[in-house]
């Protein structure tokens, strides 16, 4: 196995990975999305709740801090995984550029070396017809 067969093969393997973690980061994106939906769907029975009944409105200030402060936490982890999103993407993104070079110079070096290949079985031939010449020209078999 050449050098670059192996740079190949541990390009594809981080570029695996990468996009794995890119997978994980939109995992993560997601249950936080689905959490602030919970979150607003408890926010909407709560005050529903309080309105109906006067010892519910009255604890209810309280509880509604606590629920601004976990919706500012969440909305906050999601502008994080947002921007995590986004390196890794572009992460990918140049791992992916970087192991399309690697490919192709393999592709260009596999192509030379079968040039090469037909060149030496050419001239083989052509030394093979030549010498046939001669010995037909000279009367020898």
């Amino acid at each position: 196995m050449s050098t670059l067969d192996s740079l190949i093969r541990i390009n594809r393997w981080q570029l695996d990975e990468k996009r794995r973690h890119l997978a994980d980061l939109e995992a993560l994106a997601a249950r936080l999305r689905d959490e602030q939906r919970r979150l607003d769907d408890e926010e909407k029975r709560e005050q529903a709740a309080a309105t109906a009944s006067p010892e519910a409105a009255f604890a209810y200030a309280g509880y509604a801090q606590a629920l601004v402060e976990r919706g500012r936490k969440l909305m906050q982890s999601l502008a994080d995984v947002a921007q995590q999103i986004t390196a890794a993407r572009e992460a990918l993104a140049e791992a992916f550029q970087e192991m399309k070079r690697y490919e192709i110079t393999a592709a260009s070096r596999a192509r030379q070396e079968e040039q090469q290949e037909r060149r030496r079985e050419q001239g083989v031939l052509d030394e093979l017809g030549v010498e046939g010449f001669r010995r037909r020209a000279s009367g020898t078999n």
